[in-house]
């Protein structure tokens, strides 16, 4: 089938100018007010739809060329094909999850009149009702020989061409058009929901409960980064979008949720590149009576079975159909371990800050803000990040960055953190969890100095946290998964791509 290029559709919308956009809205709005005016109107609330497009398809979709089923049906689809000739005219419909089916019009089972409207009102992009016997035309294509139809919806913009690919930016601005031109968008919204999907079978299989928590939030915190402000006027009062749930959801273990998980939006005012978004879906969740190695694990349960329920498989192929293994045990490596072997000397807590600050020069490296801590994380990004090509979890950080954690129980100037890195990229964080009130107070204090000192990331001193903290919170275990990372490691898109709608300038 070829698409209709008459008088009201020259051509599809991706290749006209703005003023030929204008002349085939004004032709469309005009079909539009024929509609309206003959009674039959143009945006119907009910049809008489008795199944879908898919629904036929499996029932009938082994039909021999040129047979006839004596079953009658009532569907709807977008016009996403149209063919008109003198007698018979063709369309193919189009559901929302991609299936098509082909409508035939014919002046002997619709009689003169209805055929000469089809051809007058039906466009590109319109959604419209058939009625009619499905059957199979003489090249085997599953059809409905149209006995009735109605204009469902009628589209007054064009469709842009179907046979050309959308512009990354007619992709991400106009996510509708993607999902209707093209399969790969909508599945990609698939996998998502069946991520998603996975993500909460596995945390009920371990007695999680789901939980939500505020995100304006009057005092920012949870992780170091900027926040967006904004103002309250029922409150008089500035907000933040929240940058992380944590420090509420420690609060509802504190009061005795002892297993809770959160799926939902974060909002940080950063940079935004193939990997970070300023807006975007997270998933935490804590354990009471446990810590970062069981995290590690329930973490590698949870990637692992959202692969499952993607790809069928832990070796997932990627849009660019590539194969990556997410299966088998995970490996571990220290940060002070394999910076020190890959930048040829020895580096531990205990080295200074200047001795890491003339590194970083030496490598013109910029640290905003730098302490120790901060310079051995650039150096391991400089030196180590770019080697990590299949899934590992990265331990032993530097206590100054990381203030809500647990000192580790054996290696003095680290924490019991690790961070997990796949495709090269960071895809999940894990504590034990810093539950000692006091401690977590000269923490909050120290992140205190570094703001005052211009730091826009470092944390604010939490009073109502601490405040929570004081009436006891039991030894925890946490974990931090962020859901479009987790999609583009199955996927292997980048993040604008796994976002819905993603934001744009």
């Amino acid at each position: 089938m070829t698409e209709k290029t008459g008088p009201s559709e020259p051509q599809a919308e991706a290749e006209l100018t703005e003023e030929e956009v204008s002349e085939q809205k004004a032709v469309r709005l005009g079909k539009r007010d024929r509609l309206i005016a003959s009674g039959v109107g143009a945006y119907p609330v009910v049809l008489p739809i008795t199944t879908t497009i898919a629904e036929t398809r499996a029932r009938f979709g082994d039909l021999e060329a040129d047979a006839a089923t004596g079953e009658t049906v009532g569907l709807a689809g977008r016009v996403v094909h149209l063919r008109n000739t003198g007698k018979l005219c063709f369309a193919a419909l189009q559901s929302g999850d991609g299936s098509r089916i082909q409508a035939m019009v014919s002046l002997a089972e619709v009689g003169e009149d209805s055929l000469e409207e089809w051809k007058d009102l039906v466009d590109l992009g319109d959604h419209l009702f058939v009625s009619g016997e499905v059957i199979s035309s003489k090249r085997g294509e599953l059809s409905v020989l149209v006995g009735q139809w109605q204009i469902a919806a009628k589209a007054i913009r064009p469709l842009p061409n179907l046979h050309s690919e959308l512009s990354e930016e007619t992709r991400m601005r106009q996510r509708y058009l993607d999902l209707i031109v093209r399969p790969a968008a909508r599945e990609n919204v698939k996998s998502r929901a069946a991520v998603n999907a996975s993500l909460r079978q596995t945390f009920a299989s371990h007695d999680y409960i789901e939980v939500e928590t505020p995100m304006l939030q009057t005092m920012h915190g949870g992780a170091s980064a900027r926040p967006f402000v904004t103002h309250s006027n029922a409150f008089d009062t500035e907000l933040y979008l929240r940058i992380a749930p944590e420090l509420f959801l420690k609060r509802a273990v504190v009061g005795g949720l002892e297993r809770v998980f959160e799926i939902n939006r974060n909002f940080r005012n950063e940079g935004a590149d193939s990997t970070h978004s300023p807006e975007f879906a997270m998933l935490e969740a804590y354990q009471a009576y446990g810590n970062y190695n069981q995290m590690a694990e329930l973490t590698q349960e949870l990637v692992q079975n959202a692969a499952l329920a993607v790809a069928g498989s832990h070796v997932v192929t990627w849009a660019d159909g590539t194969e990556y293994d997410l299966g088998g045990e995970w490996a571990w490596l220290s940060m002070y371990d394999s910076l020190s072997e890959a930048a040829g000397v020895e580096i531990t807590p205990q080295s200074s800050q200047a001795e890491l600050q003339a590194m970083a020069d030496k490598l013109e490296l910029e640290v905003q803000h730098a302490t120790a801590g901060k310079l051995v994380e650039e150096l391991w990004e400089h030196f180590v990040k770019g080697s990590l090509e299949r899934p590992t979890f990265v331990s032993d950080f530097p206590v100054e960055t990381s203030p809500l954690v647990r000192e580790h129980r054996s290696k003095p100037g680290v924490v019991e953190k690790w961070d997990l890195y796949v495709r090269g990229f960071e895809l999940a964080t894990g504590y034990s969890e810093l539950v000692d009130p006091v401690i977590q107070r000269e923490r909050f204090v120290a992140q205190a100095v570094l703001a005052a000192k211009g730091d826009v990331e470092a944390m604010r001193l939490d009073e109502e946290f601490l405040t929570a903290l004081e009436h006891g919170m039991p030894p925890s275990g946490g974990m931090g998964m962020g859901i479009d990372r987790l999609l583009m490691a199955i996927t292997g898109l980048g993040i604008r791509e796994t976002i819905l709608f993603p934001l744009v300038k």
